[in-house]
């Protein structure tokens, strides 16, 4: 068995909607037939008893080890903890070679997931070692790193349940919702609208003190020193007992409390001055409170307690911290819910002012504290108190939080409860947190836990608001950019600042950001991260979505122009239409269930992706009477269609009619292929939500020249004769660009054409023999790039394509495309047209610009 390519797809695609690991396996003889490898299911499940039932037919075929390979993926994951649930393995059309799919939660985690699953299988297929324990840490803690931790977690999870869309912007907990101009931004537990200057007074204490003090928020009195004689003086004028700290410090670090004596303050002034400038405070005595602000209101509380564990008169305190620590809620860092104390020499400092060791035996009942400060990050724990909170406590900790300014806020308080307000109880406010620990109230050690997360995504949208803006996805065969172009100027046309990606570039309210071609789900990404867009039209082409999948999770408007046989068929196991159909739906599966497909009718294939559409649907077709529309139209749903020479929409016994004489770019509905962009453009708008004044108008203005669909039909007039520049390269574009030229008089015509090399031989005859047909010259040129194919091998296909051609009679062969285009330009006569079919598009429309301008 050998694993050929792996692919991380990372949107839905062609398997599933979710993330998966996609990995092409080549399994040779008894490989392909796993009951041929005597003993091979014993030793694999001796080394790896976890990998569950391995059923000896699949699909219809007998067990290879591609399958082992996608269940012992998919178990290793399990077993580590991913919640995984989709594996698929496919049989290509290659003999014994598959396409192995195995769901992931974190990419590095799914692709080591795969490695090690082919070394288990070698292992058993060899009769060697496999610790399968070790893999399962392995990957265990390869997710827990890889993993948001548990605050962010909650906070994406909240938004996911309502539908918002996310992604991460980095490998830490920066995060953004939504899209284009709704997006919003978190890094932890703090938001984008908190202001850098709230920020840098929470991280000042004193400051932070003065502001609440003026406030009227009980705080510590207290101040900054400036060495360990200074803190003494300082202590003795506030009055022992005292805590110092550092002035600008988190999670605890350096935080000594109860200090009584000149010798304890010296130790401890020498740990917080690690962190920087020192302040010491009276201690308040009483327990550690943290009370979370979200907003202007208070959403859970807990009380905090220090690392303790309790002795038992037999074990030592090194035995009791163990015994604690085998709490599977106990991890290291934030990925778990609780931290795992440490015996370190902060531990033992505390130990031995309790008269104890690491190797003390405590008495029953004793409880030995391990630390001075209660975060959960040093061994802490929490028990929620929300419920029990005083109105008066709560109304001092939302001051506190817009005090400082910010939109999330934990309020540190020590009193010793929260059922009385903190100036009957001499309590007070010591600290407030900019991007506070969000664990201890989702997962208290005591308790229920709240629901923080969703009370952060209440603060970033309003109920009913899902962050989305409207995404149109556009594939098909033909038609799939003049049709983006069209939807998107629609949108622009109705305010919308717009983004659209196409096989031409990315382009952001107008503005050209990127060239080339980006219909992939890299570009989508790019436009759904840009704030200044209000709705993305993207168009989607066969090679992203196999690549790595859709670059969003579903769309409001998928459009599929049509599926020909002449796009790149027998690339990537994509061997007939069926399987282009295939996976040219995925966009329609991933569509809103508040959304539409606009689906041609008259293309069999495209209508019955209706049925897999989780929206509604809106045909479209010139022919009213085609069944499907027929039938979908007297069910009272949406369609479009042409009635002599109006196109028309109609929903029920509703109409709107528009004349195709006013829009230009079918030219009075001559041009049929143009016909169907704009019917298929029309139903998308419709479905977005556009009146219809600003559809018809929209219409009306676009023009179909090189500057607003480059290579797309572009009619040109040179010396009395017409041109027309197209970037047609399938048989399907072929025809319609024949039936196009039909309705345009001419003396002679002439054609200029390529092949691309990565096509079938038979596509690429295909092309010239329905051009001879139609042609009297064709003009053969051969570009720079053959994708693979031997110097003149593409010529010599397309001149095999005009053998019997009825029309042609003069074929000529030129190397270089702008040679083969000015050759055509100077044998042109008035009356007389051209087709260029350019590969080049930005350059060849360039050349013939500077050439018709010369005249």
């Amino acid at each position: 068995m050998e694993v050929t390519r792996i692919r991380a797809l990372r949107g839905p695609n062609l398997w599933s909607r979710h993330t998966t690991i996609e990995a092409i396996v080549t399994c040779e003889g008894d490989e392909n037939a796993v009951e041929r490898l005597p003993g091979f299911e014993a030793r694999l499940r001796a080394l790896f008893p976890n990998i569950g039932e391995l059923h000896p037919i699949v699909l219809g075929h007998p067990l290879a080890l591609a399958h082992v390979l996608e269940n012992a993926a998919m178990a290793l994951q399990a077993q580590a903890g991913c919640a995984v649930n989709f594996g698929h393995t496919a049989p290509t059309p290659e003999a014994g070679v598959y396409q192995v799919t195995v769901q992931y939660s974190e990419e590095s985690v799914g692709r080591r997931a795969v490695a090690l699953a082919e070394e288990l299988i070698n292992a058993a297929l060899h009769n060697n070692a496999f610790d399968a324990d070790a893999a399962v840490a392995e990957l265990r803690d390869e997710d827990e790193s890889e993993r948001l931790g548990p605050s962010t977690g909650s906070i994406v999870d909240a938004a996911v349940a309502r539908g918002i869309p996310y992604r991460r912007l980095t490998r830490g907990s920066l995060v953004q919702f939504g899209w284009g101009s709704k997006q919003r931004r978190i890094q932890a537990a703090e938001i984008d609208s908190t202001s850098g200057v709230a920020e840098s007074i929470a991280q000042d204490k004193e400051l932070t003190k003065q502001l609440l003090n003026a406030a009227g928020v009980p705080v510590p009195l207290g101040r900054p020193v400036a060495d360990a004689d200074d803190a003494w003086a300082a202590a003795q004028d506030i009055g022992l007992p005292v805590v110092i700290k550092p002035q600008d410090g988190n999670q605890g670090k350096g935080v000594t409390v109860n200090i009584t004596s000149r010798e304890q303050l010296v130790a401890a002034y020498d740990s917080a001055a690690h962190y920087g400038e020192v302040m010491v405070e009276k201690f308040l005595p009483g327990f550690d409170f943290r009370l979370l602000v979200v907003g202007d209101k208070l959403v859970a509380a807990a009380r905090r307690d220090p690392p303790q564990v309790i002795g038992d008169g037999t074990c030592t305190v090194r035995q009791l911290v163990d015994t604690v620590n085998l709490d599977p809620r106990r991890g290291v860092g934030h990925a778990t819910s609780l931290t795992k104390i440490r015996l370190d020499d902060i531990a033992i400092g505390r130990l031995e002012s309790q008269g104890l060791t690491p190797d003390s035996v405590p008495a029953r009942g004793q409880r030995v504290v391990l630390r001075n400060n209660a975060n959960l990050s040093t061994g802490g724990s929490a028990t929620d108190v929300t419920d029990t909170v005083h109105p008066e406590i709560a109304a001092r900790a939302v001051d506190a939080a817009q005090m400082v300014g910010l939109d999330i806020c934990g309020v540190d308080m020590v009193c010793e409860n929260v059922l009385r307000p903190l100036e009957e109880q001499h309590g007070g406010v010591v600290e407030v947190n900019a991007a506070p620990g969000l664990r201890m109230h989702i997962s208290p050690s005591f308790g229920r836990g709240r629901a923080v997360g969703e009370a952060v995504m209440d603060t970033l949208y309003a109920q009913g608001d899902n962050g989305r803006i409207p995404v149109v996805a556009v594939t098909g065969t033909n038609g799939k950019t003049t049709t983006a172009r069209l939807i998107n100027h629609l949108l622009a046309s109705s305010g919308l600042r717009t983004g659209m990606t196409n096989t031409d570039g990315v382009y952001v309210d107008g503005r050209q950001t990127d060239s080339g071609d980006c219909s992939g789900p890299k570009s989508a990404r790019n436009v759904l991260m840009h704030p200044d867009v209000d709705a993305a039209v993207f168009e989607v082409a066969r090679g992203g979505v196999l690549r790595e999948g859709l670059g969003f999770d579903r769309c409001q408007v998928a459009v599929v122009t049509n599926i020909g046989s002449g796009d790149h068929l027998g690339l990537n196991y994509i061997t007939t239409v069926e399987d282009l159909a295939v996976l040219k739906r995925v966009i329609v599966r991933n569509v809103s269930d508040d959304g539409h497909a606009v689906l041609n009718a008259a293309d069999p294939i495209v209508a019955a992706m209706a049925a897999g559409c989780p929206g509604r649907v809106i045909f479209f077709a010139a022919d009213r009477q085609h069944a499907v529309m027929a039938t979908h139209r007297a069910q009272g749903k949406r369609t479009v269609y042409v009635d002599q020479d109006v196109l028309v929409a109609a929903e029920g016994s509703w109409r709107e009619r528009i004349p195709l004489r006013d829009v230009p770019i079918t030219r009075g509905g001559s041009i049929g292929f143009q016909v169907d962009n704009v019917m298929a453009s029309v139903a998308a708008a419709w479905a977005v939500g556009l009146d219809w004044d600003t559809i018809r108008s929209g219409l009306a203005s676009f023009m179909n020249d090189a500057a607003g669909v480059p290579g797309r039909f572009n009619v040109m007039a040179y010396r009395g004769a017409t041109v027309i520049a197209d970037y047609g390269h399938n048989t399907d574009a072929m025809r319609a660009l024949v039936s196009a030229v039909d309705t345009m008089p001419a003396h002679k015509r002439s054609v200029v054409i390529s092949g691309a090399g990565d096509r079938r031989d038979s596509d690429i005859r295909d092309q010239t023999a329905i051009l001879g047909q139609a042609f009297d010259d064709v003009i053969l040129y051969q570009d720079a790039a053959q994708r693979g194919r031997a110097d003149g091998e593409v010529m010599a296909l397309l001149r095999q394509g005009l053998q019997g051609a009825s029309r042609t009679r003069h074929i000529e062969e030129i190397r270089g495309e702008f040679i083969a285009i000015d050759t055509a330009l100077a044998r042109l006569q008035p009356g007389d047209l051209s087709l260029i079919l350019v590969d080049q598009v930005e350059e060849a429309l360039a050349h013939l610009a500077k050439r018709i301008a010369e005249g």
